[in-house]
């Protein structure tokens, strides 16, 4: 059965009492580290792994802005995995990121305590920069999400955020709960047994559930799988042949900022920055002659479709291929709607578990036997 731990504050107080809880992880050695979203410069939010006590004064987790996913950090603390347990404050997104690359060994989860967050939207980078300057709180925009308003004169949450359908975190050891909760309270849930023993180390008191949580993250999700749906049929309608999606594509530089964005562009080599897409001259006048002109810089086209390829089947749809555009190519509806329909092919979610295998991931001896005709 779950566990939770309730955090009261007053207008203006809730990030002083999540340093507090952080503070007690690792005050009580529940930690040696943590990866929470904190102020820097009095503009920016950034994820920050900090490992004094006295250095918690600026978390933010609940700040509406992602940079970089925070997957990619994971990947990058825990490739040589230090011995040391690190808890990690990450979005629902950014979780289901981490499942996927810990079972392509590119995360390891041995030593990292997993905090989940309710995850209301995020804004662009610069839009959070306007956020701020018009007098925004992490505190402020929970507020106004919670009931329902999440855009400002001339800003709005990032696109991904408005279709996705799970604002709450799986797969996590604890969770910030605010959904639900009401004003002045944010719970703090355990979903398993490592969560529990680090709350019940933090110091924490513990509460009952939040009343009504339930039925609000029921409303908030079929609300974004309303908005998901109608998203994909639009776009489906719009994009419905290969020149149309060349023209949705015709923007693209090469520059590869999304692959480079994306959490779960999985590849430590991509081959699109080797010698095999290091064409000669000759052989751009070759391509050049065959109709007269030749576009360049060439194979932006391929290099989309190879993407959506190789790793639609992990797409967790958090938006930052379109946040790392630097031409406003919107990426996420494209990915997203093509990764709708192959992980249904295969019956796969990406994020689900950790303990489901990812298909084409592996080798079975007697898998298409009715293609194959093979005898067992």
């Amino acid at each position: 059965m779950a566990e939770y731990a309730k955090l009261s504050f007053q207008k203006g107080g809730l990030n002083k009492e999540l340093a507090a809880f952080f503070r007690g992880l690792l005050e009580n050695g529940a930690v040696d580290g943590v990866l929470v979203p904190m102020a820097q410069n009095h503009k920016w939010v950034r994820l920050t792994l900090v490992t004094s006590a006295s250095h918690t004064a600026g978390v933010d987790p609940f700040a509406p802005v992602a940079a970089v996913s925070g997957a990619k950090i994971a990947s990058s603390l825990t490739s040589r995995p230090s011995g040391r347990t690190i808890a990690m404050v990450l979005r629902p997104c950014e979780i289901r990121a981490v499942v996927e690359l810990a079972k392509l060994k590119q995360v390891n989860l041995d030593d990292v305590l997993l905090i989940g967050m309710d995850c209301l939207g995020r804004y662009e980078n610069t839009d959070f920069v306007k956020f701020q300057e018009q007098g925004g709180t992490s505190e402020a925009f929970l507020e106004n999400a919670l009931a329902g308003k999440t855009s400002g004169p001339d800003f709005d949450i990032v696109g991904a955020c408005k279709i996705c359908e799970f604002p709450t975190a799986a797969n996590a050891d604890l969770s910030l709960c605010a959904i639900g909760g009401g004003n002045g309270a944010v719970f703090i849930e355990a979903l398993t047994e490592k969560g529990g023993q680090t709350l019940e180390k933090s110091g924490m008191k513990p509460s009952e559930a939040p009343a009504g949580r339930n039925e609000a993250v029921k409303k908030l999700a079929a609300a974004r799988l309303e908005a998901r749906d109608k998203k994909f049929a639009e776009f489906r309608a719009e994009v419905n042949s290969f020149e149309a999606l060349a023209d949705k594509l015709a923007g693209c530089v090469n520059c590869y900022n999304c692959r480079v964005a994306c959490p779960v562009c999985y590849c430590k080599e991509c081959v699109f920055i080797t010698d095999t897409f290091r064409h000669t001259g000759e052989q751009f006048m070759m391509w050049a002659e065959q109709s007269g002109m030749l576009k360049m810089p060439t194979d932006t086209m391929f290099y989309h479709l190879t993407r959506l390829t190789h790793m639609s089947l992990f797409c967790v749809g958090c938006g930052q291929c379109t946040s790392a555009c630097p031409n406003g190519l919107d990426l996420m509806p494209l990915f997203r709607t093509c990764a709708e329909k192959t992980q249904a092919r295969f019956d796969y979610q990406a994020g689900r578990s950790l303990e489901e295998e990812q298909p084409m991931a592996g080798f079975a001896t007697d898998e298409l036997i009715e293609v194959t005709g093979q005898v067992k």
